[in-house]
C-alpha cells in the first residue's frame, strides 16, 4: 500500500458533464441553452434520468419526477433516452482521450480513470495534459460535450476532485494540500456515502467532513460494520487501495413496460424479446446458463419472482422453453389462469429476465449418472446449431432479422438494451 506522498499526482479522473443532456443538446443544436431533461419514456409519471445544467439551475435533477419537474420549469424540453447515440458517443470520448493517455478503466459510460506516469506527475504537465484532453474532446466529439478533470494521488480523491468545480471544471488535489478544499464538502458529497450511511456516520458524532477526516482506520471499520469502512479511511486519505475487480455473475434484462404493452399477453412476448437479446450477450461473452430467472411486478404493486434450473446451456430454446414454464406458473398463482385464458387488461408494469449459474465455454462437464445423455446431447447439438444459425444471419443484417415469435415495439427502441450504472452495452446489443 503507497501513502500519497509516494504516489504523488498518480490519477487523472474524467467525468462528463451532464452526458445525456450534453448528447442530445450536440446532436440537436436548437436544445442547446434550453432546460433539456432526458426520459425513458414520454410519460409525466416517469423520471429524468439526465437534466442539461440549464434544467439543473431550476432544481431539476436525476430523478426527478417529470410533472414535478415542469412545474419547477415549465420551459422544459423532454427528451427520449437514445443509449445507442450515448454509447457510441462514449467510444469517440474514448478515441480523443486515448490520443493524449491510455484510459486504464471505464467506471462507467461517463467517468474514465488514467494512470499518470513520469512526468505526467508534475503540477504543470498534468494540468497541460488534462487541457489537451479538453481541446481534443471538444474538436473530435462536439462543442457541447464538456467535462471535469480532477488529478490526485488516487481514483477516489481524483473523482471527488472533478465535483469542486462543474462544469467543465480543472481541479488538483495534491498531496500536501490534504484535507483542504475536502473540508468545504458535505459528508453525502463523498462517494459511497448515501442517506442510511449519513445515518451512521451522525450515530457516531461524525456531522462534518472533518470529523470524517479526524476518524481512524478501525473507527471507519466500526462504523461501515466492515474492511469497507477502513478502506475508504484510505481512499480519503490518498493511499491506493487496489479496487477488487468483480468477475461477470449474470447476464439479463429488465423493462418498465410501455403503457400498450402493459397487457398479459404483450408483456410476455417482451420476456421472450428481452431473453433473446440476453442469450445474444451470454454467447457472446462465451458462457452456458443453468439458471433462468423470471421477475413480474404488477400494476398493483404486487411482485412475482420464480427460477428455474437446468443443465448448462447457451441456446435460445432451451431457455425459452423454461421461461414459457415460469411464465405459467405466475399467471396460475396469481391469477388462477393459464396464459392463454388471461384477459387483455393492463395489469403487468416491469418484467426482467436474468440468466445466471454461468460456467464459460470449455468448463461444462456432462453428468456421469444421466442415463439419457446420448439422447440430451443430440437434442442440444440441434437447438445449438440453429441458435448459431440465427446469430449469424443476425450479426450479417443486423435489425431482428430473425427473431423467436413477435417483436413488441417499444416508444424507445431499443429493448432491453440501456446504460444502468456501471454497465456500459456493446455497441452489437443495439443490432440484437
Amino acid at each position: 500500500m503507497k501513502t500519497p506522498e509516494e504516489l504523488g499526482l498518480n490519477t487523472l479522473f474524467l467525468d462528463l458533464n451532464s452526458y445525456f443532456a450534453s448528447v442530445e443538446q450536440n446532436e440537436h443544436p436548437e436544445l442547446r441553452g434550453r432546460p433539456v431533461a432526458v426520459v425513458p419514456m414520454m410519460t409525466d409519471g416517469t423520471c429524468a434520468i439526465a437534466a442539461s445544467y440549464e434544467a439543473k439551475a431550476y432544481g431539476v435533477k436525476t430523478g426527478t419526477k417529470i410533472y414535478e419537474a415542469k412545474q419547477m420549469c415549465p420551459n422544459l424540453i423532454c427528451v427520449l433516452a437514445r443509449h445507442d447515440i450515448y454509447t457510441h458517443y462514449h467510444l469517440k470520448v474514448l478515441e480523443a482521450t486515448n490520443k493524449h493517455i491510455p484510459v486504464t478503466k471505464k467506471w462507467s459510460i461517463d467517468e474514465f480513470h488514467c494512470d499518470l506516469m513520469g512526468r505526467e506527475k508534475q503540477p504543470e504537465n498534468a494540468k497541460r495534459l488534462a487541457q489537451n484532453i479538453k481541446n481534443q474532446i471538444y474538436k473530435d466529439v462536439g462543442p457541447v460535450i464538456k467535462c471535469s478533470i480532477g488529478i490526485a494521488p488516487n481514483s477516489f480523491l481524483a473523482k471527488v476532485a472533478t465535483d469542486l468545480q462543474k462544469p467543465d471544471g480543472l481541479v488538483l488535489l495534491a498531496p500536501e494540500d490534504l484535507p483542504g478544499r475536502l473540508l468545504d464538502l458535505t459528508l453525502r458529497d463523498l462517494p459511497g456515502i448515501n442517506v442510511r450511511m449519513e445515518e451512521r456516520l451522525n450515530k457516531a458524532k461524525i456531522f462534518t467532513l472533518e470529523d470524517l477526516w479526524n476518524t481512524s482506520p478501525k473507527q471507519a471499520r466500526s462504523i461501515w460494520g466492515s474492511v469497507g469502512g477502513e478502506k475508504f479511511w484510505y481512499w480519503l486519505h490518498g493511499y491506493d487501495i487496489p479496487h477488487i475487480e468483480t468477475n461477470t455473475c449474470m447476464v439479463g434484462h429488465s423493462r418498465v413496460l410501455d403503457p400498450e404493452l402493459r397487457v398479459p399477453e404483450k408483456a410476455r412476448l417482451m420476456t421472450r424479446r428481452l431473453l433473446f437479446k440476453a442469450t445474444m450477450r451470454l454467447r457472446r461473452k462465451g458462457f452456458h446458463a443453468g439458471t433462468i430467472s423470471l421477475g413480474v411486478r404488477m400494476v398493483d404493486g404486487r411482485k412475482w419472482e420464480g427460477a428455474a434450473r437446468f443443465p448448462a446451456a447457451q441456446d435460445f430454446f432451451t431457455f425459452m422453453g423454461h421461461l414459457d414454464d415460469l411464465w405459467t406458473s405466475m399467471t396460475l398463482e396469481f391469477f388462477g389462469k393459464t396464459p392463454d385464458q388471461m384477459p387483455a387488461r393492463i395489469t403487468m408494469k416491469k418484467v426482467s429476465v436474468i440468466l445466471h449459474s454461468l460456467e464459460a465455454d470449455g468448463t461444462i462437464t456432462d453428468d456421469l449418472f444421466n442415463t439419457e445423455i446420448a439422447e440430451t446431447r443430440k437434442m442440444m447439438t440441434k437447438r445449438e446449431s440453429l441458435s448459431n444459425a440465427i446469430a449469424e444471419i443476425n450479426k450479417k443484417f443486423h435489425n431482428e432479422a430473425v427473431s423467436l415469435g413477435i417483436v413488441p415495439k417499444t416508444l424507445a427502441g431499443h429493448v432491453g438494451t440501456k446504460i444502468a450504472f456501471s454497465r456500459i452495452p456493446d455497441i452489437e446489443e443495439f443490432s440484437e
